[in-house]
């Protein structure tokens, strides 16, 4: 079964249909009732056949993963649920379930109305990305052979596959430092005047803009920014061009790029360090909307940014929602479905943005082989970022030395990438 949906003959009953038309007409023609008789039950047993397989059972589908979010080789399983919602029949089929490009077969043998069955198999987690399991195919053959049919029950759960996390000690605390000299978490301080927004429990009165308050009909307080407050912004080089050594859709050199992201983006989470992922290259319709992982922050300017994360964010709360957008959650999950993109003239355009907007303090440029020739166009940023690190990722050769004046990280894997990382000694 590959996935049919609705009632097909197969190769035994198109014969058969075929000797029944070809039969009732040279019955009707030639006057031999016996040929039309033949025929006319030839019809019939299609007829029933069609009759048997078009009988859809009453099935109610639930699946949940455990977990639905892992690194790339963790265990993964998927725990499918089937219940007869039927009162007569009982269900006696073979069913198939899709992970992936991989069909499962899940028997359904004498399940009884009103009762379930439950299968458990494992995700296969080899690879980084999204892995789609569902839906059921559930097939029925008439007990000729003449007809099958196939329809799908339930929907899908995608499993997110992350890239592996290398530890990384070292983390840049940025240009910025607080007046008691040390570096401040707190996503919205007492520096900068930045929105005006509604009065929530808990907001000090000292902060209401009365003014204001009058105007509207309701209290509104100042919503104040650090501006001291270290940001890192992380663009992902995801051009075709940057990894020429592909083998399928992937290349080694991007999935090195994508742990190397994954490693900053934890460390700077249990830092609690505000970090930005971004990709050189948007795809339309990728499984991550955009506007709550990085591109529209992009276009907001970074303040706006922090300001949401402040307002997410609970007081006193630690560890948020593994797929918010102050955890490391929503960047991993970005970063699981990241896929490479042949536009090989993207880079300029986002270095043009990320000028303008201003987004941190800390860049962190990782790109492959193929990226080496556009680091002059990630220098430029200097202006605009304190400090710019560049990861070269699969390269055969080190970098030439002195490239663009940036630091240069040379690595052939994530892992070889995070001993390097841990060794830089200026930002």
């Amino acid at each position: 079964m590959t996935g049919r949906t609705g009632i097909a003959l197969t190769a035994r009953g198109s014969g058969l249909l075929t000797a029944a038309v070809v039969l009732l007409a040279a019955g009707v023609r030639f006057a031999y009732p016996e040929l039309t008789l033949l025929g006319a039950a030839a019809g019939a047993a299609v007829g029933y056949a069609v009759t048997v397989a078009a009988w859809r059972p009453r099935l109610t589908v639930t699946r949940s993963a455990d977990p639905d979010r892992v690194g790339r080789g963790e265990p993964a399983a998927m725990e499918l649920t089937v219940r007869n919602t039927g009162r007569l029949r009982p269900v006696n089929l073979l069913a198939e379930d899709r992970c992936g490009d991989r069909p499962v077969p899940v028997p359904l043998l004498r399940l009884r109305p009103g009762r379930d069955t439950t299968a458990r198999y494992d995700v296969p987690t080899v690879r980084r990305g999204v892995v789609r399991v569902g839906p059921l195919q559930v097939a029925r053959r008439d007990p000729l052979g003449l007809v099958v049919s196939a329809r799908p029950y339930g929907g899908t759960v995608p499993v997110w596959v992350y890239p592996r996390v290398h530890p990384l000690d070292a983390v840049p605390t940025g240009a910025g430092r607080s007046l008691d000299g040390h570096v401040d978490a707190v996503p919205h301080g007492s520096i900068t005047f930045d929105s005006l927004r509604e009065y929530v429990i808990g907001d000090e009165l000292c902060r209401v803009h009365w003014r204001t308050s009058a105007r509207v009909g309701q209290l509104m307080v100042r919503e104040n920014v650090d501006t001291s407050l270290p940001r890192f912004v992380v663009l992902l080089d995801n051009r075709a061009a940057a990894h020429p050594d592909r083998s399928g859709a992937s290349a080694s050199s991007f999935e090195a790029c994508c742990e190397a992201a994954a490693s900053i983006v934890t460390a700077a989470h249990r830092a609690d360090l505000p970090v930005l992922l971004l990709l050189v290259t948007e795809r339309a319709g990728s499984a991550v909307p955009a506007a709550e992982n990085g591109d529209a922050v992009a276009r907001g300017g970074v303040r706006g940014w922090v300001r949401r994360r402040a307002r997410r964010r609970p007081a006193g709360d630690g560890d948020a929602s593994p797929s918010g957008e102050d955890s490391p959650g929503g960047p991993l999950d970005r970063l699981a479905a990241a896929e490479l993109v042949a536009e090989d003239d993207a880079l300029r355009a986002t270095t043009t943005r990320l000028r303008s907007d201003r987004l941190g303090d800390t860049l962190v440029f990782l790109t492959g082989p193929g990226g080496r020739g556009d680091l002059g166009h990630v220098g430029a940023l200097r202006g605009a970022y304190p400090s710019v690190v560049v990861g070269v990722l699969g390269a055969a050769e080190p970098t030439p030395p002195g490239a663009a004046a940036l630091v240069v990280i040379d690595a052939a894997d994530g892992a070889g990438f995070a001993a390097e990382w841990d060794g830089i000694s200026r930002w």
